[in-house]
């Protein structure tokens, strides 16, 4: 799971720096905790008071606490403040591998698919897509595509997701790219979710907050399918409408069926 730790906090201040440009930021015990339970590898991580967190452990995540304990290397205060300026309440922090592209290719394209794949078509705020990481990882989607210029393990995503980055396939690709099966999109002109079926192998598109559907994903889609709406209110939130359309998709399913 996790990769050679220093337990001198000397040696642990001088790991993290060598890592921390190719590394993805864990920001706070419950980002730590998600991507622990979900296998990422994480060669670092301090904590200005160790004990504080193993406690937070016993409570919250006692199925952590061992790997919290043998992984945690406590350092000054001051020192982790330097490392990681926005530091969470929590007072802990990790660094760990990001997976390969290759194998999140791989998780997406692979068929049949038991759950779907949400797909953001340029979507632009950060805090945004971190919502929608941890949504999709709550529901068991096989993973979140962004399309455009947004970086899907930007830091402020990653801090949005909780950690859940690790628990389904994050990538960007192209329009043109997106994995096989029927595409669903998400537009205010499309008909009724309340009547329709979401199949397990469906590609879910939701438009950015300020544009909507780009004119290559509308060409691309298989079906345009809006949310219930009063009349007179323009949109949802963007982590609204995920969420609102992976719950119709799971409404779906057998009680306790898992992706």
């Amino acid at each position: 799971m996790n990769g050679t730790r220093q337990s001198d906090p000397d040696d642990a201040v001088r790991a993290w720096r060598g890592l921390a440009d190719t590394s993805v930021l864990l920001d706070g015990f419950h980002a730590i905790k998600h991507a622990l339970r979900f296998e990422a590898l994480i060669p670092s991580a301090l904590t200005s008071d160790k004990a504080a967190v193993l406690t937070l452990a016993d409570e919250l995540a006692p199925d952590v606490k061992d790997a919290l304990d043998t992984l945690l290397v406590q350092v000054p205060d001051a020192t982790l403040r330097a490392l990681v300026p926005r530091l969470h309440p929590t007072g802990v922090a990790a660094l760990a591998v990001r997976p390969s592209r290759a194998a999140n290719l791989d998780a997406l394209a692979r068929m049949p698919r038991t759950a779907p794949v949400v797909v953001l078509d340029d979507p632009r705020n950060l805090g945004n897509a971190g919502a929608v990481i941890r949504l999709a990882a709550g529901f068991g989607a096989t993973g979140v595509v962004t399309t455009g210029t947004l970086d899907p393990w930007h830091p402020t995503v990653v801090r949005g997701g909780a950690g859940l980055h690790f628990a389904t396939a994050v990538e960007r690709m192209d329009v043109d790219e997106l994995p096989q099966g029927p595409v669903y999109a998400l537009d205010a002109e499309g008909v009724d979710i309340r009547g329709l079926k979401l199949p397990d192998d469906a590609v879910l598109a939701f438009g950015s907050e300020r544009s909507g559907l780009s004119a290559r994903l509308r060409e691309r889609a298989d079906h345009l399918v809006s949310l219930p709406m009063r009349p007179q209110v323009s949109s949802y939130n963007l982590a609204t409408s995920v969420g609102m359309t992976l719950f119709h998709w799971s409404a779906g399913r057998p009680p306790g069926a898992e992706a």
